[in-house]
This record gives C-alpha cells, structure tokens and sequence, in this order.
C-alpha cells in the first residue's frame, strides 16, 4: 500500500532521521515530502545530505527548499557567510564541512540548486517550507522567498476563529485556496506543543528537531504520525541549535 508521507525540519539530526524512517516502516512504495531545513543544527548535516541523495535513488521523494538550504547554498557555492547564519545552526555545518572532500561538495551543491518551492499534488494539498503571501496562491507569489522565510501563513491560522469554514468570506483567501497546507519552518514547540499541530487547514509538522524537540514523518491521509526520539539524546555530546 502507498502512503504519502511529510517529513519536518530535520537540521542535521541524520540519527533521528534513521530512526523515524524506521519506526514509520518506510518503503520504496511511499511518496516522501520533505518540507525543508535539512541542514544547520546538529553536526550531520552532510552526511545528512548524502542520506537524501541515496534515499532519491531507491524511494519516490521529493524535496522542498527551506531556509537553511538556500543560507548552505549560497555558502557553498559563493562563500556567501554571515554571523545570523552561523548563530541559528550554520557554524556546525561550517566546522564539519572542512573535512568533507571537493567532489562531494560539488554533488551537494548540485542537491541544493535543484530542490523545490513547493508542491501541490492532485488532491489540492499544498507542501511548502514557512508560506506565501500571494491571495491567488504559490503559482502568483511575487516574492519567492516568501516559501522559505514566511511566518504570517501560520500567525494567521493559530488566530483565526476555528467556527469559520473555507467557505466564509472571513477566511484568509489564500488560505482557502487549498484544501490543506502542510509547513515547517517554525517550531511548534513554541507554542508548547510536541506533535503536529493543525490549525484552519494547516498542519506544522515542524516538532523542534532543531532544538529539544524530535523529528516527526506523517502520513498526510490518516494523520498517523511517527517521531524519533529527542534529538539531544540522539547528540548527547552536541548542542544543537539550543
């Protein structure tokens, strides 16, 4: 049977990412949508990226663009650095990339210049990093960085009125375009939670691996959802982005 899984922010945790691909009993049958934020945070991140790339030869995946990805990348290939990065995650990846060799890095770069801004399947789902702004929708979104760097998508879903259906001309328009969104991008431990959380037709699956959360894959029909366990006692030598 095919499953159609989301999977949330890993941050170089590639230990839970092992893990939760395992508890979930993952196969080659399953659609795997990664929302994004691969890197930065724990010291896996490119042994994180080469999992990616071998895991896209034997399984159907499909990768979002979040933040991180675009920060890694412009390092990567310009040498684009600065200080804000570095703090939120990036100097790990900065340390542990000194020992990885010019050919691998040449086919990390070539992984990070191809992943999407979103996807938006045949059931009217949308799969996108933070948001967008655009009230036609991703398709019309003037500011492309929106998909990775957006909060306001879910600042307006945790306030809005939960009485109110897609149909009320009180819902956000972007919002009702889609019959559900899935995201990443901002912790939902920040509002005490330890689980997906969805809110109008939004779901974060964002669970705070950067931090002391875990890492959560779910399935995006039933709402099963699986986690690995706290990334700090997966990297218990490590900080993480605490």
């Amino acid at each position: 049977m095919s499953r159609t899984l989301v999977i949330g922010d890993i941050h170089g945790g590639l230990k839970a990412l092992v893990q939760v691909l395992d508890r979930a009993k993952v196969t080659p049958n399953d659609k795997l949508i990664f929302l994004g934020d691969f890197v930065d945070g724990w010291n896996d991140t490119p042994y994180v990226i080469d999992h990616l790339i071998e895991l896209d030869k034997t399984h159907n995946c499909l990768f979002i663009r979040g933040n991180h990805e675009e920060m890694v990348l412009r390092w990567l290939s310009d040498g684009e650095d600065n200080d804000e990065w570095r703090l939120h995650g990036g100097q790990s990846t900065v340390e542990v990339y000194q020992n990885v060799e010019a050919d691998k890095i040449a086919a990390h770069i070539e992984f990070l210049s191809r992943l999407n801004d979103y996807h938006l399947d045949e059931q009217n789902r949308l799969f996108v990093h933070a948001g967008f702004t655009n009230l036609k929708g991703v398709e019309y979104e003037y500011f492309k960085g929106m998909f990775c760097w957006d909060r306001t998508l879910w600042e307006a879903a945790l306030s809005m009125d939960k009485t109110l259906s897609r149909k009320d001309l009180f819902y956000p328009k972007r919002m009702a375009l889609y019959d559900e969104i899935f995201i990443g991008h901002t912790p939902v431990t920040r509002i005490g939670y330890s689980v997906p959380v969805n809110r109008a037709n939004v779901w974060n699956v964002d669970t705070g691996a950067a931090f002391k959360g875990r890492l959560t894959i779910m399935d995006v029909d039933t709402k099963e959802f699986w986690q690995s366990k706290p990334l700090p006692e997966l990297y218990p030598e490590e900080r993480g982005r605490n």
